[in-house]
């Protein structure tokens, strides 16, 4: 059964290092990184300018702060996508995961979505682990045990406080967030 998986694995591992040796921070190379749906065929620029859902102040909006950032999808996708350049988008990730898991209404469920996050980011090891503390992940796993809507909420903060201090000034500098700021611009031209 093994055998059968490597083939994928290999092919998924090619791709990955295909995009990464071709690494840019310019906004109209990350067809091939941006997450979730295969579709996204659409460039980057193509899916936030076209659309003409994207003003240039909004845009001008996320430099105000990083919470203003994260309140705008819009934002959030291109911080994912500047992230991904640096190889730290879990952190985004992770933070995104709380936010979802805070809405959770069945307490049968918030078990299961507690171990699924500590396992996915907290946890020493995690496949996408976040860099947090040791007092903070051991204080988190003693939450999970306990499993409420507010366990990662020390986790989330110093993670939050992470992007903000070093990730999120770095964005704003960045290719992707200057070139997005220009292409606004130009539209209304």
């Amino acid at each position: 059964m093994a055998a059968l998986l490597m083939p994928r694995r290999n092919r998924g591992m090619r791709t990955r290092l295909g995009c990464l040796s071709h690494k840019s921070d310019s906004c109209s190379d990350f067809t091939a990184i941006l997450p979730d749906k295969p579709n996204r065929a659409l460039n980057f620029q193509a899916q936030f300018l076209n659309q003409e859902r994207l003003s240039t102040e909004e845009a001008t909006r996320w430099a105000d702060s990083f919470d203003v950032l994260l309140s705008h999808k819009y934002g959030v996708a291109a911080f994912r996508a500047f992230l991904k350049t640096e190889f730290s988008e879990e952190n985004l990730e992770f933070w995104l995961a709380c936010e979802e898991f805070k809405k959770t209404r069945s307490t049968a469920k918030l078990a299961s979505k507690a171990h699924r996050i500590f396992e996915e980011f907290i946890d020493v090891q995690a496949p996408r682990e976040v860099n947090i503390d040791f007092q903070t992940r051991e204080v988190t796993r003693k939450n999970v045990q306990e499993a409420s809507l507010s366990c990662f909420d020390e986790a989330q903060g110093k993670v939050h406080s992470l992007m903000e201090k070093d990730s999120y000034p770095r964005f704003l500098r960045s290719k992707i967030y200057t070139d997005l700021l220009t292409q606004t611009q130009r539209r209304l031209s």
